[in-house]
């Protein structure tokens, strides 16, 4: 069993190792601080039940059932099924979908049925198209469930944009990264000298047998 004092003269015998694993780790950590610029675009969109006489404004007359739709749908395209037609539309990248809560303090938890659509992307338009993609499916998915379910044409839930997508660039984290890039090559270069180690003592087992054999 190796010891940490054992441990520490290995690493001293094997230094070269160790600094050619710093010189690595170096090259490996430059894109790391130099990351491409990522744009994140975001829309929220809300299921609205069908205009009535009497309430002519759909947006007062949203209900908790509604948010147990729309949440049918998300939980649909986060099924297979669900990310092949994502995909099949053109959806890439990283993106969410999340339920929110658009009321007041006093508002249960997602009893107003709207949905936030996330996308990142390398470039901001690329981002908007994403989440305009994504609302698509959405919007599609919505209709086949309530076609499955023959719901009048009258009494369609339809979705509509609480906010047009708007798009921010996200800011580098260096940090992180740099850090995941040294931890691995402080593991990579403490391993590759044990191996070595392990590899000349192997070699320098066998010299002496074949001297013992050697009449």
């Amino acid at each position: 069993m190796l010891t940490p004092e054992g441990l520490a003269r290995v690493l001293l015998r094997r230094w070269y190792v160790l600094v050619l694993a710093v010189l690595v780790t170096g090259v490996a950590c430059y894109p790391a601080l130099r990351p491409a610029p990522r744009y994140q675009s975001s829309a929220v969109l809300v299921v609205k039940p069908p205009r009535t006489g009497n309430q002519p404004n759909q947006l007062t007359n949203l209900r908790p059932s509604l948010a147990l739709v729309s949440y049918a749908v998300v939980q649909q395209l986060q099924s297979p099924d669900g990310q092949a037609e994502l995909k099949a539309a053109g959806v890439h990248g990283t993106y969410r979908l999340t339920p929110r809560n658009s009321g007041t303090s006093a508002t249960p938890y997602y009893s107003i049925p709207t949905l936030q659509v996330e996308s990142e992307q390398t470039r901001p338009e690329e981002a908007d198209r994403q989440v305009q993609l994504i609302i698509g499916v959405y919007d599609r998915r919505l209709n086949a469930l309530q076609a499955g379910q023959h719901v009048a044409p009258g009494t369609l839930l339809t979705v509509d944009l609480l906010n047009r997508p708007g798009t921010v660039a996200l800011p580098p984290n260096r940090t992180r990264a740099v850090a995941g890039a040294g931890a691995l090559g402080t593991l990579a270069g403490v391993m590759t000298a044990l191996w070595t180690e392990r590899l000349a003592a192997a070699r320098r087992g066998r010299r002496l047998s074949e001297r013992h054999r050697t009449p």
